[in-house]
């Protein structure tokens, strides 16, 4: 049975706090698994989190700020140390090619998995599967950084009222899938178009081109709202987003479930973040995220 869900293993931003690690998010899409931004101690929350080494197929890095990236080394390290069967890809920020490397290579040990760099230096497509294709579209911040997106290819749904109607049933279903047509009935006259999943992965930014092309139509965003809205002046200067911001840009892109996270330290609450989303005009579902929770990507429509 294929999983979608995305796994919560960090939320706070620049500082750690008690309550809260450094960056880490897995998203479980049917077999693959991908790592968003390992944070320091993003190897030990995998483990609270029931998330093996074997589980990854891909990491995505936005930037190399250090919340961002400094578990790299022991995630690296640990794919090895498990010798872990199958490739896994690196994405990253090309620019940013010496913090890789001195990541990948920070202490000795010994290689035994194939690791796959892939690195960005311009918005587009990076990969393509059956399940999905993956995008990187450039972010605003002080050092170059991308965010993710995943869009599941759209298929057809068969409907059964249809289908009777033209006397269509058992095998000749699957042939009519796979032809197209059957005895003068073609697919589009029994089906529909089942609208692919879509995911967005958004870190450190200011609002710009990106945040909305990577938010637009999506079923589960993940979003940065490091500040307030009363801080606003502080996100801007700092290239980050307000909880009100994020939200007004997941209302706009038509998105079903927005997920927040990143929170400075200087707030132990999270509950103002959820006010001020809702405050913004964001009406779909809305999660506040906390360390080592599991947000399922919704059903499809």
């Amino acid at each position: 049975m294929s999983v979608r869900e995305l796994v919560v293993l960090g939320t706070a931003s620049q500082v750690p706090t008690r309550h809260r690690n450094h960056n880490g998010y897995l998203l479980r899409w049917d077999a693959e698994g991908i790592l968003f931004d390992p944070g320091e101690g993003t190897q030990r929350q995998m483990l609270r989190a029931g998330v093996a080494a074997h589980d990854l197929d891909r990491i995505c890095v936005t930037h190399f700020h250090g919340d961002h990236s400094l578990g790299l080394a022991g995630v690296i390290q640990r794919i090895n140390l498990d010798q872990v069967p199958h490739e896994v890809t690196a994405h990253y920020p090309r620019s940013g090619q010496r913090f890789f490397d001195r990541l990948r290579y920070a202490t000795a040990y010994r290689e035994t998995v194939r690791l796959t760099e892939a690195p960005v230096d311009a918005d587009g497509t990076l990969a393509v599967t059956p399940s999905y294709t993956l995008e990187a579209r450039r972010l605003s911040h002080p050092v170059e950084s991308y965010g993710y997106r995943l869009v599941e290819p759209d298929g057809r749904r068969m409907l059964p009222g249809r289908l009777a109607a033209h006397g269509i049933a058992g095998p000749d279903v699957g042939r009519l899938q796979r032809e197209g047509a059957l005895r003068g009935v073609t697919l589009d006259e029994v089906s529909e178009v089942r609208r692919g999943q879509r995911f967005a992965f958004v870190m450190d930014t200011r609002l710009c081109d990106g945040v909305h092309a990577l938010a637009e139509g999506c079923d589960l965003l993940v979003i940065e709202s490091t500040f307030l809205d009363e801080d606003r002046r502080l996100a801007e200067d700092h290239g980050h987003l307000t909880a009100g911001q994020a939200a007004a840009a997941a209302r706009d892109a038509g998105v079903r479930h927005l997920v927040l996270t990143h929170f400075s330290q200087r707030y132990p609450e999270p509950e103002a973040f959820e006010r001020q989303a809702r405050a913004a005009g964001f009406a779909g579902e809305l999660t506040v995220a906390r360390d080592l929770q599991r947000v399922p990507v919704p059903k499809r429509g």
